[in-house]
């Protein structure tokens, strides 16, 4: 007698193929999240960079920086568009404003991290939470990312 070709799949054999696919759901998106983070996180640098080499160029051919009163980077726009920066960057990676402030030659420019709060003081040197503010102080990075990286 001849068996009837089968047809489907068991109930059986899809819930393990659902089991296979959680278990790896719940291995990949927290990196995934991780990876993401890192990503803002370097675009943050990056454009921050940007920033300070401009502003830094503007200082050189005026004798001082561009001091503005709200402390927000959107402020430098008229000081530094289009001669020196074509497409100034005005938020960082997780869409909060970079913070600057200057006085003289003597300028700083900040991302306040993933929670968008500046920290109480400053550790000046490398980070290793998302959180943690970016600092550049005269060009120089004197808080910044480093390692792997928690949030």
């Amino acid at each position: 007698m001849k068996r009837p070709a089968s047809r489907g799949f068991t109930l059986v054999e899809l819930l393990i193929v659902v089991a296979i696919i959680g278990i790896i759901a719940a291995i990949a998106i927290p990196a995934l999240r991780s990876a993401i983070e890192r990503a803002r996180q370097k675009r943050t640098v990056a454009d921050m960079r940007s920033v300070a080499t401009a502003v830094s160029s503007y200082g050189v051919d005026y004798g001082f920086v561009p001091k503005v009163a709200a402390g927000i980077s959107s402020d430098l726009l008229p000081y530094l568009a289009p001669t020196y920066m074509r497409n100034m960057p005005l938020i960082d990676g997780w869409s909060n404003p970079f913070h600057y402030a200057a006085e003289g030659l003597e300028y700083t420019v900040t991302s306040y991290g993933a929670d968008g709060t500046p920290d109480s003081a400053l550790s000046l040197g490398p980070t290793t939470m998302f959180s943690n503010d970016i600092v550049v102080s005269n060009g120089v990075f004197v808080q910044w990312p480093d390692g792997m990286q928690v949030n």
